[in-house]
């Protein structure tokens, strides 16, 4: 049976980030993609011009049509946009049955702010605990946490501070820290570090969305959490070292970059583990 996965996002209309690229991600790990739109975004690889919220009802709306029809398998959430939206969102995703991965995109790349301070504290009071997983930045990490996150202890420290409000793993991405690029996964008790070097290009538009698309993707084909990480973990380093180039700003990443299924599933290297 064909795999289905969902994503919960705003749209990018250039292509490189939000539901575009979550709906790219499914179709290269071979996955069906679904997609509900919460807001709309003005935007191209230079700038953000406008950002339209859409209204929660419409929102839910969507969700409703979509899970009454296709076996979702798992799902991620990316810009929600405002309090109104996460909660009509998390009402719905205390319900599923299928794991549910949060981005919690809080500011575009190109510094925009997408969601205001009543949304961030609806989004982990709410959303958090209902979720699998949520992919916070080192700025997101930051905010949820209520910790400076400058450092890989201060990455594991934010972690587990996020798991405290309820969500069962975190996984703080390091791309912003200095040398490799070092994600840190907790997870049952349990910190494992993902590292990977790092590629100087600013061609990196939509990188936390696609990585979190990739591990829903490799959720939704049944991987376990830490091998969904490692796997989304190549595929993103792969699509930045990879990019087209295309735009006259922050670029978008290469979305026909080689997933595990075209190096024939090939192991790698196994992600460090820590007990906690």
């Amino acid at each position: 049976m064909t795999a289905v996965a969902l994503t919960i996002a705003g749209s990018d209309p250039s292509g490189g980030a939000g539901l575009q690229a979550d709906l790219k991600t499914f179709h290269q790990h071979r996955v069906y993609g679904a997609s509900v739109v919460t807001l709309l975004t003005v935007q191209n690889t230079q700038l953000v011009r406008d950002v339209r919220v859409l209204d929660p009802a419409f929102v839910l709306a969507q969700l409703d049509a979509v899970l009454a029809d296709l076996p979702i398998a798992a799902a991620k959430t990316g810009a929600l946009g405002s309090a109104a939206v996460v909660e009509a969102v998390a009402e719905r995703a205390a319900q599923l049955a299928f794991p549910l991965v949060i981005d919690p995109v809080m500011i575009s790349k190109h510094g925009a702010r997408l969601i205001d301070d009543s949304a961030t504290q609806a989004l982990a009071k709410r959303l958090l605990p209902t979720a699998l997983l949520v992919t916070p930045n080192l700025l997101e990490a930051a905010a949820l946490s209520g910790r400076v996150v400058e450092d890989l202890a201060g990455m594991e420290d934010a972690a587990r501070a996020i798991g405290d409000l309820g969500v069962k793993s975190v996984l703080v991405k390091g791309g912003h820290l200095a040398g490799q690029a070092v994600d840190v996964l907790w997870t049952d008790g349990e910190i494992y570090r993902f590292e990977s070097d790092r590629f100087a290009t600013p061609h990196t538009h939509g990188t936390g969305c696609v990585y979190s698309a990739a591990i829903t993707a490799r959720l939704a084909r049944g991987d376990d959490l830490p091998t969904a990480v490692q796997r989304a973990k190549r595929f993103v380093t792969n699509a930045i070292r990879t990019n087209p180039g295309l735009g006259h700003g922050l670029g978008p990443t290469n979305l026909f970059a080689e997933t595990e299924d075209d190096l024939n599933d090939s192991a790698g290297p196994a992600p460090s583990t820590l007990p906690t």
